[in-house]
């Protein structure tokens, strides 16, 4: 799915990152062992906050929420952001077992003399239903303008999008009016998003814009496959982002890189339903900025329309590109079009112009790709004949077409692959 322009390396490393990561979370959860003991019965009387050791916990009941997941509780919500954002030191906004009415919600900082802060979501949050009370490319909840903040809890947030689905018009219309993501993120820096679910988007259930020094882990991220572009995450002008040991089930990509990317790590994904997997699209709005730097690894992707794709408009208003990526170890299970890129991309009946794409695309790598096709045709490599791509490798594909019948086929337009090892399809002529 194409995101409006105005929405908002190795192993050691990786481990190195990870294991901070998860020291951070479990810092927090110690303290909110001792403090779970009477989390959903203790009230703070007069006081919003509790003092505990280094830290602030406060807890959104003390604002008086309804928490029966029909009142409105975003008064609360934002009373008690407001709160933690003005306070100093480690912060922790609690939102204790329950169901929460909510939205939109602008989580905006910066909050100065926070040194850390993490929202505690132990309950679900239902999104409001009206679509009157959102502002059309904005989010239900967004966080913005924050530094070193921690999503993590195992709750729920609930977009309720079945009732707003019938809205959109972006199936069919470039000019269509964006319905609200359930989760947005604008120039964050430093974020943990750890172990929480987000349900039936209204739109993208995650979009990351200008952020930096991102991970994100243990999220479950689930729609109907009916449900029109409820993308799962979506990447816009951010750079050093890591997504792993994810499953996305949606009706749309699955994971979307956008423009302006650089340095993406997406590892150990289940996909499916959905569209798997894609780069793009690219190159439909002028001054778009490049991408650099994708790996993609260790991901199981079944029953989706696309597997890993790479897709760019015809007839770019500007030059753009997307170099140095690589999908490796990926498993396809009943997948119709495994691998594809497609630099004529047009989601629509009809598009205006037979222009070739000025997005340069150079130095993509598949490597150890393997399952079942559902269409003949396994891999497609139609590249932009004003620009041809560069530097494009196959190494050890092994494709089977599903139905069992007959072998897959191979299709390639203005590029010249390079092949390593095992190759099924075979390779273009």
């Amino acid at each position: 799915m194409q995101l409006h322009s105005t929405l908002y390396k190795n192993g050691s490393s990786v481990t190195t990152r990870r294991t901070k990561t998860m020291s951070r979370i479990s810092t927090i959860n110690y303290y909110f062992l001792i403090y779970a003991i009477f989390a959903n019965t203790f009230y703070l009387g007069n006081s919003t906050t509790l003092q505990l050791g280094n830290g602030i916990i406060i807890n959104v009941r003390s604002f008086r929420v309804r928490a029966d997941g029909r009142s409105d509780d975003s008064w609360a919500f934002n009373a008690a952001w407001e709160k933690a954002c003005n306070s100093k030191g480690n912060v922790t906004l609690l939102i204790p077992n329950g169901t929460y009415l909510v939205g939109p919600l602008k989580l905006r900082g910066p909050c100065e003399q926070v040194t850390s802060l993490t929202v505690l979501l132990k309950g679900i949050l239902k999104a409001k239903t009206d679509l009157s009370d959102y502002e059309f490319g904005s989010g239900w909840i967004e966080f913005a303008w924050i530094n070193g903040l921690t999503l993590t809890g195992g709750g729920v947030f609930d977009g309720q999008g079945a009732k707003a689905w019938p809205y959109n018009t972006c199936p069919t219309s470039s000019n269509c009016d964006l319905l609200p993501t359930n989760l947005k993120f604008v120039g964050m820096n430093r974020t943990t998003v750890h172990d929480i679910t987000s349900l039936n988007s209204k739109f993208f259930h995650l979009a990351l814009v200008e952020c930096r020094d991102f991970e994100g882990s243990k999220l479950e991220i689930l729609a109907p496959e009916d449900s029109p572009n409820t993308d799962g995450i979506h990447l816009e002008r951010s750079s050093n982002v890591r997504f792993s040991w994810l499953n996305i089930g949606t009706g749309d990509d699955c994971i979307s890189i956008g423009q302006g990317n650089s340095q993406i790590s997406i590892s150990n994904i289940t996909c499916g339903p959905g569209h798997g997997i894609s780069v793009g699209s690219l190159g439909k709005y002028l001054h778009e900025q490049d991408v650099n730097g994708l790996f993609v690894r260790n991901c199981t992707i079944s029953g989706t329309t696309n597997g890993i794709r790479i897709k760019t408009w015809a007839n770019s208003p500007g030059r753009s590109a997307a170099t140095n990526i690589k999908f490796e170890n990926i498993v396809m299970k009943h997948v119709r079009n495994p691998i594809i890129i497609d630099q004529a991309y047009c989601p629509f009946d009809s598009c205006s112009s037979e222009a070739p794409s000025r997005v340069r695309l150079s130095n993509i790598y598949f490597k150890n790709i393997r399952g079942t096709s559902l269409s003949e045709v396994a891999v497609t490599l139609s590249c932009s004949k004003g620009i041809p791509c560069r530097n494009i490798f196959l190494q050890n594909v092994h494709l089977n077409l599903t139905s069992g019948e007959r072998h897959p086929v191979s299709t390639c337009e203005n590029v010249k692959a390079r092949y390593i090892g095992i190759q099924m399809p075979p390779p273009c002529p």
